[in-house]
C-alpha cells in the first residue's frame, strides 16, 4: 500500500512516559504516512557512541533535532518529531517553529499506566529498531522523568492508548489529520474503515479530551 500523502505539511509532536509506545507509534505513523521520522534516539546514537544522557548531551541532541525539523519543513515535508515533549516550554517552541513554516502542530499524549509503562522499558529487546537505541531505566530514572513532565492543560492535542495496537492508534491520528484538512474523508475512509470498526470521519466535536475521564497523573 502506498503512504499517505499529506496536503499541507505538520509537526507531530509526543507526549508520555518513557515506555508508552512513543519511538513505537512514530516509526509505524512514518512507514504509513509521507512524513520524516527525526528521533532523538538514534540522533543520540550516531553522535555519541557511548551516551550519558545528560542536560548537556540533551541540548545537543534537541539543537541537531530543531535544524533537521526546521530543512524538512522548508522544503514543505512533514515531521514526526520523535522526542519526548515533557515541558510546555519545549512544546511552546515546536509549535511555534511549526507556526513559521506555516505547517500545522499536533500533539499525541500517549497514554498507559505508570507500572506497565516501567515494565516495558525493562523488557526492551535491543535487536528491535523502536529499542535499539533508547535509554536504560532504572525506578529512580524513570520517576525522576515523571517528576518533570508537565500534563497538557490549555492545548490542543490528541490522546491514544499506550496498549492499543497500531490499526486503532492510527485511526485516531488520520482522524485528527483529517480535522485539520491535511487529509480528505475519502482518504480516512480507504485506510480506518473495515467491518467491526466504526467510522473515525469526524463530527465537528470529535477529538476533544475529557480530561475528567483521564486517570493518568503525573506526579
Amino acid at each position: 500500500m502506498s503512504k499517505i500523502v499529506l496536503n499541507k505539511p505538520v509537526l507531530v509532536m509526543l507526549y508520555g512516559f518513557p515506555g508508552s509506545g512513543k519511538s513505537y507509534v512514530s516509526r509505524q505513523l512514518a512507514e504509513a504516512v509521507q512524513i520524516a521520522h527525526v528521533s532523538a534516539d538514534r540522533v543520540r546514537s550516531e553522535l555519541f557512541e557511548h551516551p550519558r544522557f545528560d542536560q548537556q548531551e540533551d541540548a545537543i541532541v534537541a539543537h541537531l533535532m530543531n535544524y533537521m525539523t526546521q530543512e524538512f519543513l522548508n522544503t514543505g515535508v512533514g515531521v514526526i518529531y520523535d522526542a519526548n515533549a515533557m515541558r510546555l516550554t519545549q512544546r511552546r517552541a515546536l509549535r511555534e517553529l511549526a507556526a513559521q513554516h506555516r505547517a500545522h502542530s499536533l500533539m499525541i499524549w500517549l497514554q498507559v499506566d505508570a507500572e506497565t509503562a516501567f515494565a516495558r522499558t525493562q523488557n526492551r529487546d535491543r535487536r528491535t529498531t523502536d529499542d535499539k537505541f533508547a535509554e536504560p531505566q532504572s525506578q529512580l530514572s524513570f520517576d525522576k522523568q515523571l517528576s518533570f513532565m508537565q500534563n497538557p492543560q490549555r492545548e490542543e492535542y490528541i490522546v491514544i492508548s499506550g496498549k492499543h495496537n497500531f490499526i486503532t492508534q492510527k485511526g485516531a491520528i488520520l482522524n485528527r489529520f483529517y480535522q485539520l484538512g491535511l487529509i480528505d474523508s475519502l482518504t480516512v475512509q480507504s485506510q480506518i474503515a473495515a467491518p467491526g470498526l466504526i467510522n473515525l470521519v469526524p463530527n465537528p466535536q470529535a477529538g476533544r479530551v475529557d480530561l475528567s475521564r483521564r486517570n493518568i497523573n503525573v506526579g
